[in-house]
């Protein structure tokens, strides 16, 4: 059974969520026992090596992250489904891409991965 009935209508609630920096409208997206790991959040939320778990937690490290970026936007490149999951492929204009990985429980997230590209060389 797939955690998500319509991932394109998922990803572009997601993007739009963000780019109106609403943050309660992207936890809208999420379970409250969330886990969400992220290189950025490592760095926003040095105490926590990385790993934000419950939403409370993830609404905090969100409002932090986009205190710091007042201006970001976000660009819808791509979706990616599987059983559970959902990979929204997205980049800030003019930047490379990125990827969140989420994993869906009852049309919800319950489990996010932010990703960073990485050089093959």
């Amino acid at each position: 059974m797939s955690g998500l009935e319509n991932p394109a209508k998922f990803a572009r609630l997601w993007t739009a969520a963000w780019n109106a920096h609403d943050v309660d409208a992207v936890l809208d997206l999420f379970h409250d026992d969330v886990v969400f790991t992220s290189p950025l959040a490592a760095r926003v939320v040095p105490e926590s090596g990385g790993v934000i778990r419950g939403k409370d937690a993830l609404r905090d490290y969100w409002t932090a992250a986009l205190a710091e970026r007042p201006g970001l936007q976000f660009e819808l490149t791509g979706i990616q489904a599987g059983i559970d999951s959902l990979l929204i492929v997205f980049r800030h204009p003019g930047g490379p891409e990125r990827v969140d990985l989420l994993r869906l429980r009852d049309g919800l997230a319950f489990e996010g991965h932010g990703t960073y590209p990485v050089p093959l060389g």
